[in-house]
């Protein structure tokens, strides 16, 4: 089970501070789709919090569309948008409800056989055809105060895929939806709940992305030596703010975090010239760092480490969505 902490004196409430941990453990599929969270009693004994607290935390995760309590049972990560399978909106799934979940696994069946797409269709007319629509124009979504994780996402698919993949702003997808009859969107697990109430009137397919869950990166964190500046650097302002909260519950007031986004020169030369450790989400912000760490190397004693992550997108999603796609 994963461990969160609580940071008590903190200016962030208890609550907030579990709650994005949580989040954050979907986010990057540590606590995949069916998954069942932890018990009250367990994360109150885990965390030191009130039952009640931890109650209303999972109510919250519950109104954005991320758990489901299961009278009974519990309360579980909810599938969210269409993954892992195909949706296909035909009324012989009220009769049958496996029969998606049977079309999908023999058609990936099919296709690790080498049998090509066209071949399929003769057998799965109605999922191929669905599947070839949907893949002729690929969205990724994000809200405009978070451009930077779409270019991410942009950069990552487009490289993977091999395929062109346009960035839309969530503010503008009705409009851009309202243009065209077929399309696959996708974007991250944080914004899925927005993504899906503006698609789905629209019969499109949504898709959620897993985000990287940087464990190794946090492993070498928590080692950080006590009162170690530690910098990060990322074209998402959204990973920032998740990384930020996250690492205040690892390691408190013990480090100090600064963060600063690719294009903010400023933040990124006093970055560099403090900091022992900085860390990058991606290759922009990598170059960004080198480029400040240059720039400043003569007023500087010791250079700090320079650390870039591997990917923002998990690779499970990846090819998840090469399966959707029928690109492999």
């Amino acid at each position: 089970m994963l461990q969160f902490r609580i940071q008590p004196d903190s200016e962030i409430p208890a609550s907030n501070q579990l709650f994005n941990q949580i989040r954050f453990a979907i986010a990057s599929r540590q606590y995949p789709p069916g998954y069942k969270l932890p018990s009250t009693r367990a994360l109150a004994m885990q965390t030191g919090l009130h039952r009640n607290t931890i109650s209303k935390v999972y109510r919250q995760l519950e109104d954005d569309g991320l758990v489901e309590s299961l009278a009974g049972s519990g309360i579980y990560v909810r599938a969210q948008g269409h993954e892992g399978g195909s949706k296909l909106q035909s009324p012989i799934l009220k009769q049958y409800p496996q029969a998606s979940k049977v079309v999908q696994q023999a058609l990936d069946e099919l296709l690790s056989q080498g049998c090509t797409l066209s071949q399929a269709r003769e057998l799965f007319l109605a999922e191929i055809d669905w599947r070839l629509r949907c893949s002729a124009r690929v969205l990724v979504a994000v809200p405009s105060r978070d451009i930077g994780a779409g270019e991410l996402m942009v950069y990552e698919l487009e490289q993977a895929l091999k395929i062109p993949v346009q960035l839309v702003p969530m503010e503008e997808l009705a409009a851009v939806l309202d243009q065209t009859s077929s399309a696959t969107v996708v974007t991250s697990r944080y914004f899925i709940g927005d993504v899906e109430v503006i698609a789905a009137p629209k019969a499109v397919r949504v898709i959620p992305l897993d985000i990287h869950d940087y464990a190794k990166e946090y492993a070498l964190f928590k080692s950080l030596p006590k009162d170690s500046c530690l910098g990060i650097v990322s074209m998402s302002s959204g990973i920032l703010t998740a990384m930020e909260v996250i690492l205040h519950g690892l390691r408190g007031d013990e480090i100090l975090i600064m963060t600063a986004q690719p294009k903010d020169t400023y933040r990124l030369h006093a970055m560099v010239k403090r900091a022992q450790v900085v860390f990058s989400t991606d290759q922009v912000s990598y170059s960004a760092a080198q480029a400040a760490l240059q720039a400043t190397m003569d007023d500087i004693i010791r250079p700090p480490r320079l650390i870039c992550g591997d990917n923002y997108i998990g690779s499970n999603s990846i090819n998840l969505l090469k399966r959707e796609l029928g690109l492999g």
